[in-house]
Formats: structure tokens, sequence, C-alpha cells
């Protein structure tokens, strides 16, 4: 009897013990799902921005080559033997300097036979004129001298242009190049002399979509530079071809920089081209870098003020957004968010919709390169 009642409390005692174990197991996953449940992640540091209707400045963009509005390359009319060259490489060159000299002795030589054969026939026209005045000469014979006179005075203007254009001069001022000959050197017609370039003005050829054609007109201001950020040449529109490549559908657009400081801009150099149109007011912008584009389109994450385990906390909604132009670090925003709202600028590639954040805007995003910002550096 005893044994029984010993056995019995025992397997009680098991039961019991097995019971409690299974609620505590019970009783410490709940607690951890609980914990974990209730366990808010760290905010993200982000950099934010206001969005904002600001006036917007639209602009063509496109790439253009400059070329100087006066610029050549030199080559001699005549040939002949190069006797002296007057000008360094990269030097400062007054319209009428002279420049090369081809060798002309010979030229010089035949001038003064013309020259002699000019007085002769003046001599004898001022005779033969004379002597018909008072009806002794012919008139055959004073026409004959007159005409001799003629012939000989062509070939003394002829002889001098030889000699002109033998001392090649600067058709304009500007800078001229390196040389391409040598004294000594025997150089036919058309022998190219050196690149000469007059760098204060310059040309900017550059193509527009044929859409875009009827936006520019003659006058419009123009900004270029070397980069999309850095335009600090300013001109404007002087030529646009009246018809479009039918092979690119592209219309040609030059522009003049009046001032190129320093020499800034080189012929052939390749630029960055904005034809500015005119502003319009209350266009809604944001930072580029603040819309991620996706398979399902483009979303900004704007940041919300919510409670958080009764605490208040910024939390960040995504939202699909139409994007309309890009200007600088600014993009157009047509339809999804409104003036006033905060969007994320930079990090969003810690985050998801909920995400609570905090916001460190010591840096401007909008002045730094957009692909760093994209990445969240």
């Amino acid at each position: 009897m005893k044994r029984r009642i010993v056995v019995s409390l025992v397997f009680i005692l098991a039961i019991g013990l097995c019971a409690g174990v299974v609620w505590f197991n019970f009783f410490r996953d709940g607690m951890i799902k609980q914990f974990f449940a209730n366990m808010q992640p760290p905010a993200q540091t982000v950099s934010a921005a206001k969005v904002e209707a600001n006036t917007w400045t639209p602009a063509i963009s496109a790439i253009g080559t400059a070329k100087a509005a006066n610029g050549v390359e030199l080559a001699v009319q005549v040939g002949g033997v190069v006797k002296e060259i007057r000008f360094k490489p990269n030097q400062q060159v007054q319209q009428g300097d002279l420049l090369v000299q081809i060798d002309d002795a010979v030229d010089r030589a035949d001038l003064a036979n013309a020259q002699a054969q000019v007085r002769l026939a003046e001599s004898n026209f001022e005779r033969s004129k004379a002597l018909a005045a008072r009806g002794i000469a012919a008139e055959a014979t004073f026409e004959q001298n007159q005409a001799q006179l003629a012939t000989a005075r062509a070939q003394e203007a002829r002889v001098r242009a030889v000699i002109e254009q033998k001392a090649l001069e600067a058709p304009f001022s500007g800078v001229i190049g390196i040389p391409r000959i040598d004294v000594g050197q025997y150089v036919q017609p058309g022998t190219a002399v050196a690149s000469f370039q007059n760098l204060q003005s310059m040309k900017v050829d550059f193509t527009v979509p044929e859409q875009m054609a009827e936006q520019i007109g003659l006058g419009q201001e123009v900004r270029m530079g070397n980069s999309e950020t850095d335009m600090p040449f300013k001109g404007r529109v002087t030529g646009k071809d009246p018809r479009v490549d039918p092979k690119t559908r592209l219309v040609s657009v030059q522009a003049v920089v009046d001032e190129n400081k320093d020499g800034a801009i080189l012929p052939g150099q390749f630029l960055h081209v904005e034809v500015i149109l005119p502003e319009q007011p209350n266009v809604i912008t944001v930072p580029q870098t603040a819309v991620i584009s996706s398979l399902y389109g483009d979303y900004v994450y704007t940041i919300e003020q919510e409670e958080r385990a009764g605490q208040p906390a910024q939390v960040v909604k995504q939202v699909f957004v139409k994007t309309g132009r890009r200007r600088g670090g600014s993009l157009e925003i047509l339809s999804g968010i409104t003036p006033g709202q905060q969007v994320v600028a930079s990090g969003q590639n810690k985050l998801q919709a909920g995400s609570t954040v905090k916001i460190d805007n010591s840096i401007d995003v909008t002045k730094l390169d957009a692909t760093k910002l994209a990445n969240g550096r």
C-alpha cells in the first residue's frame, strides 16, 4: 500500500515537472516574441530637404564645339624659299604684322625693270600726246603709246602683287601657333605655316532636337562651361539653321562668347551648353538625389511625425512621384508630393517604408556628386 502511494506521488511529481517545463518554454518564447516586437530598430541618419515651389529657369542642354570667331590655318600664296620667320609660338601679333618672308630678290629685280618700262612708256606717251595735239603725230601712234603705257603699268602692278604675296602678314590680331616651316625651306603654294586664332571672341556650334528648335531665337542667352555644374561663360545665339538634318533629326545652332577671358576656351574644345528659356513660377522641385528609380516607377521617402512606443519619432513613407525636367541639382516634380513636405535627400539605401530616421543636414546635398549621395556617402 505504501509502495503504491509512493509510486503515485512520484508519478504526479513527474507529470507536474514536465508540465512546468512545457509552460516555462511557452512563457519564455512568448516573452522573447514580445520583447522583439516592442523593440524598435535604431533610427537611421539621413539628410532631408524641403519640398519647395520655386521659380524655374528652364534650359535646353547640348554639347557644343568651340572655334575662334576669327581663326585660320595660315598658308603661303606663292612658292619660294623661306627667307625669314618673324614670329614665335603662342606670340600675340597685331593685324598687318609681317610673319613670314619668302625670298623675293628676283621679283624686286623684275620690279625695277617694270618701273623702267613704265617710265619709258610714260615718256613716249607724253611725247606722242603733245605731237598729236599739234596735229603732227598720227592718231594711231598716240593710241599705241597709250596702250604700251597701260601694259607697262599693269606689269608693274603684277610684280608688286607677287612681292606682297611673298610677305605673309597677319590678317587680324590674334595668337599664332607653332611654325610648321623652317628658314631655307622651299615651300609650294598653299603650304601651311601655322594656326592663327583670335581667342578674344569664340563661336560655339551645337545641335538641338527638332522638337526644341522653335524655342530658340536669335539673341537668346546661352551659358557654357566644361561641366554641367560649372558654366561660367555667357554668350548669345547668333544663328540657327533653317532646316532639320534628315539623318539626325537635329537643328544646328551657333552662339558667340564675346569675352573669352584669359583664353580659357580653346578652339576645338567640347563644352556643355545651356540655352536659357523664359522663367516659370511655382514649379515644385526637390534635389535630384531624393528621387529613387525602380521597376514600378520613381519614388521618394517623405518624413512624417509619428508616435512610437509612447515617444515622438520621425518615420519615412514611400511615395511614388511623377518627375519632369532636371536642372543643376534639382528635379521637377509634377505630382505625388506638395510644397512644405520633407523628403529624404541622401541615405535612402538604408531605409524601407516605416523606418525611423534622424536628420543631419550638416552637408548641403545639392552641392555634392549625385552618385555618391545615392550610395549614402
